[in-house]
Order: C-alpha cells, then structure tokens, then sequence
C-alpha cells in the first residue's frame, strides 16, 4: 500500500466502499437516535436526508468528474481555495469526521456483539470490541487495495442482502402497509429536533465521499466516480427506507428510544426471535466490519494527499514504510481513542457538525471560484448550501440544549484546526515570499547584466 495503484479499483468495487461506510453506521448506529428527535416520521426523516446528500453530491460529482483523484477532497479544496489554511482546515475536518465514523461503527461492532450474551447496557467490553475491530481493519488495509475491493465486495453483498432479507421479512411478519406507515397525527416534536434528526441522517450518506478520495485508482475515474457515488447513495436510501419500515412496525418509538443503540437487533425479536436476533447481529457485525475497513481505507488517501501538499505536518516517529502506512497507524490511533473514551450519541454528534461545515466550506468554494470551469449549476450548489446551513444551524441548537459538551468540542477542534494550519502554514508562506523575492531579484539582475553587454556591443561596434 506504499504507492497509489491506478485502475486497482473497479465500479463495483468502489460502490462496495460506499455503501461499506454508509450502510456500516447508517442504519445500524444511527437509526435509534433519529428515531428519538423525530418519532414515527423517522423513517421519511432517512429519505429527507438522502434528498439533501443528493444535492451535496452533485457538487462532488462535477469535481470529480472534472479531476479524479486519490484523497480527492483534499484537491477539490485546494482547486477552490489555493493551497491555504482553508483547504486544509476542511480537509482536516473532513478526515477527522470519518475517524469519528470509524469510532462511531466500532462501539456499534460491540455493541451489537454483546446482544448475544447477558451483558448490561454500557459495559467496558464494548469499547474493548470497538478497539479490536480497528486493528483488525488496520491489518487488513495494509494487505492492499485488491484483498480489500475483494473483502470489500463480499461483505457488501452479504450486508446488503442480510438486510433487505432482515427488512422484507419484518414487513411480511406485520403485515405492514403504507397506511400504517403514516401517523394520523404528527407526533409533538419541534421544528428544530426534526432538523436535528435530519443532520445525523445525513451522516449516514456522507460515506459517499469515501469514494472520491480514492479517485483515479477506480477505472476509468472520470466517468466511475460519479457512477459509483449515484448508485451507492440509490441502494443506501432503498435499505434505509426498508429497514426503517421494518423497525417501526415491530417497535414502538418508546422501545426503538430505549435501545436506540442496538434497535435492529431488538426489533428481530418480536417477529422471530432468537433466530432473528442472531441473524440481525451477524450482519451488523459484517456492516460494521466492512465500514471501518472501507473508512480507514479512504482517510489514509486524503491525509497522504494532505501530507504530499505540504498542508498537515508529518512525522514517521521511527516508523517503517511510506506515508500511507504511517497516515493509517495515526488513523487508528485517534479511532481508538474516541472509541474508548466517547459514547455513541456523542460521536454522532461531532461527526454530523464537523461534516456540514466542511461539506459547505466546499459548496461554497466551488460557487465562488471554480463552477464554471468544471460547468456546474449555481441553483443546485446554492440550494446544497442553504440545506446544510439550516440543517447544521437547527442540530447545534437541538445540541446546545441537550449535551452542550459537543457543540463546545466541536467548536474548539475547528478551532484548534484553523489556528495549527495557519500557524504551520505561516513559515511555508514566508518561504514562498522569499522565493519569489528572490526570484525577481535573479530575473531583474538577468535582464540589468544583458542590457549592461548589449551596450558594451553596441559600443565596441560604434568604436
């Protein structure tokens, strides 16, 4: 995994990365907690927010499409930014949102683990869990890009085929209808909690970024990118729905609250039992899986690319190989620690603000100084933006009156980000300003000495 391998991921394996991230903390971690700001409507609160990654998409799409690239994101920005502190602030963000991911669908790997053994709610062994899934994704990345598209690919299948089979049995044991499905009444929720739901199910689409920031290793980039980028946010949003379905109908909101962090697993018992749960934990424990190996996949590319920019600091501390290996021994690391020493809600939390204002840090920068090169639409970029504002304005608010800790870490790490980039920044700049001084002084001196031998010509010949 040393160097970048182009054409070493296919469309289909590209679509298994996708869907590997989305699907792996989408439904399984994040469905009890919408279900709670949004109660029974949840299930059209997952296809609200697909509608919203759908916009956010497109800009992706259009960039790349116009310069595929592996840690794609990262050059999006710098396309749109120069090469400053913004572009690696948001890039920043960006790579730290999808390590919180990774310590997101870690917890849920253990937490849906334990659901096969009489152990109480917030017991140690989930984090214990959380921490040896990442090194295992660890090992496997550092195998390759083939065994992981082939890992990959056939995770996807039996996640995704696990879950419709989990979905469309638990339709068919209600005998659910899309009568049932819509509430006579809408339940007492405000405005800005159904907003704040919204927010975490966009971060249950937002793994469609992971593959961009594999770039020009899928074949064929400039057309697969954005292929692989619709498809998977397709499939995500049927499975979503699907599952959504299925857990309304075998809970209640009260009990889907109660286990909000395991509610899949839960909602198999009614309709199946013990069989059902333990069909329901094999696949999540596949999602999961397939998640943090795809997640941990994508990052190690955007910070290598980070690193090949000159825009984060690196050090090898000693380490053998190339930067990717160390870039995903850092990943790790961080992913642990967040996994050990923060609960689900909060790595939500964190991920959702973290990933709206970098998704609209980019929006932003492609309005502004690049969407008629790569001959993007303004209205649809400008309706991406005011979507993610609202959604991020309401979800802080919904925050800071129930866990104001999140919104306050969430804050003073863009800040920390801004503030180290600009100061790591800084030398590099002066040096580029030195260089360039340096350079019209050699080009002025140039010029003044073959002017100072042409009249000495001209002279000799006048002589």
């Amino acid at each position: 995994m040393s160097n970048y391998k182009k054409n070493s991921l296919t469309l289909t394996g590209a679509v298994s990365l996708g869907t590997g991230v989305m699907i792996g903390a989408g439904i399984f971690a994040l469905l009890g907690q919408v279900a709670e700001l949004s109660g029974e409507l949840f299930p059209f609160v997952f296809l609200i927010g697909a509608v919203i990654a759908g916009f956010s998409a497109y800009t992706y799409i259009k960039m790349s499409n116009a310069y595929p690239s592996a840690g794609g994101i990262a050059l999006y920005l710098k396309k749109a930014y120069g090469k400053g502190a913004i572009t690696a602030s948001a890039a920043l963000m960006m790579a730290f949102s999808m390590v919180i991911n990774e310590s997101l669908v870690a917890r849920t790997f253990g937490t849906y683990t334990l659901q096969l053994f009489d152990v109480e709610d917030g017991s140690l062994l989930v984090p214990l869990l959380g921490v040896l899934l990442i090194i295992v994704a660890f090992i496997v990345n550092i195998s390759g890009n083939n065994f992981i598209e082939k890992s990959s690919l056939t995770m996807a299948i039996i996640k995704i085929g696990g879950i419709a089979v989990f979905a469309l049995a638990g339709l068919w044991a209600t005998g659910f209808s899309m009568n049932n499905a819509i509430p006579d009444a809408l339940p007492n929720y405000t405005w800005t909690s159904y907003l704040g739901a919204i927010a975490l199910s966009i971060l249950a689409y937002k793994g469609f970024t992971t593959i961009t920031n594999s770039g020009d290793e899928i074949v064929k980039p400039h057309k697969n990118v954005g292929r692989a980028i619709i498809i998977s946010l397709l499939i995500c949003t049927v499975i979503y729905l699907l599952v959504a379905f299925a857990v309304s109908s075998n809970l209640t909101i009260a009990e889907i609250i109660k286990s909000k962090d395991y509610s899949l697993a839960e909602a198999a018992k009614p309709a199946f039992g013990d069989y059902g749960l333990y069909f329901t934990v094999g696949i999540a424990i596949v999602a999961t899986i397939s998640g943090i190996i795809a997640s941990i996949f994508a990052v190690s590319r955007m910070t290598t690319m980070l690193t090949k920019m000159d825009l984060i600091p690196h050090s090898h501390f000693g380490m053998p190989g190339g930067i990717q290996k160390h870039m995903l021994v850092y990943t790790a690391v961080i992913a642990i620690i967040l996994t050990i020493f923060f609960d689900l809600s909060r790595i939500a939390s964190l991920g959702a603000i973290l990933y709206l204002v970098m998704d609209i840090t980019i929006h932003w920068g492609v309005l502004k100084h690049i969407r008629k090169e790569i001959k993007a639409n303004a209205y649809i970029i400008v309706t991406a933006i005011i979507l993610d504002v609202i959604v991020l304005a309401a979800f802080i608010w919904v925050k800071a009156n129930q866990d104001i800790l999140v919104v306050i870490v969430a804050i003073a790490l863009i800040a920390v980000i801004f503030i180290g980039e600009k100061i790591f920044l800084k030398p590099k700049k002066m040096k580029q300003k030195h260089r360039k001084v340096s350079y019209f002084i050699n080009e002025i001196i140039k010029t003044r000495h073959k002017n100072i031998l042409e009249d000495s010509e001209e002279l000799c010949k006048s002589s």
